[in-house]
């Protein structure tokens, strides 16, 4: 349907336009913006959490256990950033924090019964089904997508702001 209409707005000329193809890309942005908006909240309401806690959550669960090191170098946020989050998902009862086997020094992240249980029953996150969908492009598609994406930061003057691969709203450093 979203590639029909592409490809109707694409093929039509501008006198015949009722809408300017500056119109038709800040739908599409709107578009993308509002569906980020909805997943966080259909996240909030089902899980209690925001994507960027979700996501942390998610890479902990992986292996049941990860360092906020690594959680941070995942998320490309700040070591900060990433003990504001585990702070609020300890407080949660959905991680804790213990000593590593391995090195004294360090502090894993571990996994709870109730964290996993949260991960069990969270609706899909967005990002997972781009990622679906992005992986059944061909190589051209996902390098066009991605040059006109990184075009799009550069005319918003984005380009030099700290982001994550977690699709959500707002200062990933609030989640």
């Amino acid at each position: 349907m979203i590639a029909q209409t592409h490809i109707a707005m694409a093929s039509r000329g501008p006198e015949e336009d009722p809408l300017s193809r500056i119109d038709d890309s800040l739908i599409a942005l709107r578009r993308i913006m509002r569906a980020t908006e909805l997943y966080g909240k259909e996240l909030a309401q089902a899980a209690g959490l925001t994507a960027a806690q979700f996501r942390a959550l998610q890479i902990v669960g992986e292996k049941g256990w990860e360092t906020p090191k690594a959680i941070a170098a995942r998320m490309g946020v700040s070591q900060a950033t990433i003990t504001t989050l585990v702070d609020k998902l300890v407080r949660r009862e959905l991680v804790t924090r213990e000593p590593s086997q391995i090195d004294r020094r360090q502090t894993n992240v571990t996994l709870s019964p109730i964290g996993r249980q949260v991960l069990d029953d969270a609706p899909d996150a967005l990002q997972q089904k781009y990622a679906r969908a992005f992986e059944d492009l061909s190589d051209w598609e996902q390098a066009q997508i991605i040059a006109t994406l990184e075009r799009v930061a550069s005319m918003l003057d984005a380009e030099d702001i700290d982001a994550s691969p977690v699709l959500t709203m707002g200062d990933i450093k609030r989640h």
